[in-house]
């Protein structure tokens, strides 16, 4: 991870100029995106610079909206991960503050819990980058006829007309697009394929458990195989689509060393 991070402090110094600057990163689930971020706060901080880190998952809609998406909408939509399931109009109003120069609290998102945190964290402008990571941050729309065949078995399952991903294309195009927009810059950290990220989320599930201990609301490594096929067409998307628009990709091996 060290090479990847000194990858993106030198090209955030080239990228930056006076004024507060939004960084993008993306990477798959268990890729490093949240190490990465931290790492880079703590160097920008270093420097003398104010940095701060919102990650998208702590946009998740609470338990119970999500609930009702998943009445009025389509099931899946209960499950949090797939662009429909955050609040994105309080993801465009904090990145226009930030890039305003004005004060913000940043929210925080309890997976233990399944809902927000009730207190997010104060941080005073302006800030100087603002690092915005998340597995499908600056992901764009596919085309209407890639989402006619269903890519696993939830899909096939769960989702046989099409719906459910219909209605998450339909939120990429729009309401992320208009989130997306605000990014200064945008990088990549590019798994060696999906396949990897069913381990990586594993190993994040077992470091979690072992920080809220057995009685949290955590997943068992059959549980998180089933739950990652909600992200599996949206991150081989990415794969293939995003080096093409991101300023900066870095490709990663299995242990999630710089290629």
């Amino acid at each position: 991870m060290t090479a990847s991070l000194d990858a993106v402090e030198r090209a955030l110094d080239g990228w930056r100029g006076d004024g507060p600057f939004v960084l993008g990163v993306c990477g798959a689930q268990g890729s490093g995106k949240s190490t990465l971020a931290e790492g880079l706060k703590a160097r920008l901080t270093a420097k003398g610079l104010r940095a701060a880190t919102l990650s998208i998952d702590d946009l998740y809609l609470s338990h119970a909206e999500r609930a009702r998406l998943g009445e009025t909408v389509h099931p899946q939509f209960a499950t949090r991960g797939v662009p429909g399931t955050h609040d994105t109009a309080l993801g465009i109003r904090l990145l226009d503050q930030v890039r305003a120069g004005a004060d913000v609290v940043l929210p925080r998102f309890d997976k233990a819990t399944d809902d927000p945190a009730p207190a997010g964290t104060p941080v005073k402008g302006p800030l100087d980058v603002l690092i915005f990571e998340g597995w499908c941050v600056g992901a764009r729309a596919q085309d209407d006829v890639a989402l006619d065949t269903p890519i696993n078995a939830l899909e096939a399952e769960c989702d046989p007309d099409a719906t459910w991903r219909r209605c998450v294309n339909l939120a990429l195009a729009t309401d992320y697009a208009d989130l997306f927009a605000r990014i200064d810059r945008l990088v990549l950290l590019a798994a060696p394929g999906f396949e990897v990220v069913r381990d990586w989320r594993i190993q994040q599930e077992h470091e979690l458990r072992a920080r809220v201990g057995e009685g949290g609301r955590t997943m068992s490594d059959e549980q998180v195989g089933v739950f990652i096929q909600h992200y599996e067409r949206l991150t081989r998307h990415i794969l293939s689509d995003m080096p093409a628009y991101a300023n900066l990709t870095l490709q990663l091996d299995e242990q999630r060393g710089l290629t």
